[in-house]
């Protein structure tokens, strides 16, 4: 059921720009539509007269997409839906509507423990995977998420947990990173593999998605959705999703590890990190 709170905000970037190539008043509107048959599942159209491109934010930071954009919130809750309209001279707009999720689709749980790292008792349901013995990289919990620190020199670590799947079930893997400055020679990756991760080995089974300076993101500041921020290409499809799905039924392990060869980086912190079925 789709509940719309009243109080649409609109606003634009007040500064001024004389430039006449220079957009001075963008419409960010929106309509929000219920996609039938689809629990949970939203359209969002956005108007599209002096719109170049479109960014959307459903509450864990903005990120590029298309202006008929198909959102899905499985959990129950509110949520607010912001977006941000970009036009000539990169001239801006923004808007916002709430949804009122009122029950979880019991289809698509999250089947992540721990996922938010907030608590001791989320800290517990992840193993470290002890990929640098000397400590020199390391991730450290909060109640803000999970942040993996990396000196440099190559230094790496990684966190896992034990995942139950469903043969060829589609699951969807995602979370929210970020890092308050651009990076240097950093990856940060997340796998899915049926291999048992082993100590000071470095996990190679079934990436799925992340972030690599090499690979063109992470090199300004980030925050959002690594679906939308990452540009890591899945090892199966060869494409950039965050699907996957398995031969046979059983364990999968539910692997992040990060590291970096350059010094000075900021750490990157994850938090929310969710494995739902399709």
């Amino acid at each position: 059921m789709l509940v719309l709170a009243l109080g649409t905000l609109n606003s634009c970037d007040d500064s001024v720009d004389t430039n006449p190539l220079t957009a001075t008043d963008v419409d960010a509107s929106f309509t929000i539509t219920p996609v039938e048959g689809a629990m949970n599942t939203y359209l969002l159209t956005a108007q599209t007269k002096g719109v170049i491109l479109s960014k959307w934010d459903t509450g864990d930071g903005a990120s590029v997409g298309k202006m008929n954009q198909v959102i899905s919130l499985p959990d129950a809750g509110t949520y607010t839906i912001t977006h941000t309209a970009i036009g000539a001279g990169v001239a801006t707009g923004t808007a916002s509507k709430q949804i009122i999720v009122e029950k979880t689709d019991p289809a698509k749980g999250n089947l992540v423990q721990g996922g938010t790292f907030a608590t001791a008792a989320d800290q517990a349901k992840w193993t470290n995977a002890k990929l640098s013995p000397s400590g020199a990289a390391f991730w450290s919990f909060g109640a803000n998420g999970a942040t993996i620190y990396s000196p440099g020199g190559w230094a790496q670590e990684g966190i896992y947990q034990a995942i139950e799947v469903v043969k060829d079930r589609e699951y969807t893997v995602d979370m929210t990173v970020s890092c308050p400055s651009g990076l240097k020679e950093t990856f940060f990756e997340v796998y899915a593999g049926t291999s048992v991760p082993k100590p000071g080995v470095e996990y190679k089974d079934n990436l799925v998605m992340g972030i690599g300076t090499w690979d063109g993101c992470g090199l300004s500041k980030f925050s959002g959705r690594l679906s939308g921020v990452g540009c890591k290409k899945n090892a199966v499809t060869n494409t950039v999703s965050n699907v996957v799905k398995f031969a046979q039924s059983g364990t999968i392990y539910l692997l992040i590890r990060s590291g970096s060869n350059a010094t000075g980086n900021e750490p990157i912190t994850v938090t929310k990190v969710e494995f739902r079925g399709k």
